[in-house]
């Protein structure tokens, strides 16, 4: 299942500059997902991560990561963000950043399924880049045990207008 960049925005609630998933190559629903991030010199970390020596920190390449495994996610459990829900990154296990991610890197994101119950999601996942004319991948974030995601109902106001299950007796102005 192929997604483009305005399918993913459907899918994820970050926006430039923290959308760090441009395309997903493959998805097997409740399984797996191959997506990618282009790495281009303009990105706004490298202003300032480093300077005269651009480096993608470690912490977006697991954010990466994250995104791409809670694009599965939400398709599994065929809801979006605009739905009301949210998947929150709850934590990473042993991971290892092996190699430096710079610009013109195609940063390539595979997350696999390790469990889910009840939409809380462990992930394993693998960040490589494909450096050589031959396409030998380098692996370089291993997240070897999970990638933990769960899935939270966005909670509304007592006072919203949109809550009419409430006199307007019910909420106390501050």
């Amino acid at each position: 299942m192929l997604l483009d960049i305005n399918e993913i925005k459907d899918y994820l609630p970050q926006r430039y500059p923290f959308l760090l998933v441009d395309r997903v190559l493959e998805m097997e629903l409740g399984k797996s997902i191959v997506a990618y991030k282009n790495v281009t010199n303009n990105e706004p970390f490298f202003e300032g991560h480093f300077p005269n020596n651009p480096i993608m920190p470690g912490v977006l390449i697991i954010e990466a990561l994250a995104q791409a495994a809670g694009v599965l996610g939400f398709k599994t459990q065929e809801k979006k963000p605009s739905d009301g829900f949210l998947y929150y990154f709850v934590g990473a296990d042993n991971v290892r950043l092996r190699r430096p991610v710079v610009p013109g890197d195609q940063l390539t994101l595979r997350a696999d399924v390790i469990t889910n119950r009840r939409g809380i999601y462990k992930f394993e996942g693998t960040a490589s880049v494909g450096r050589c004319a031959y396409r030998v991948w380098w692996p370089i974030c291993k997240v070897i045990s999970s990638i933990g995601m769960i899935q939270i109902p966005l909670r509304r106001s007592l006072c919203d207008t949109r809550n009419t299950d409430l006199p307007s007796s019910a909420c106390k102005k501050r």
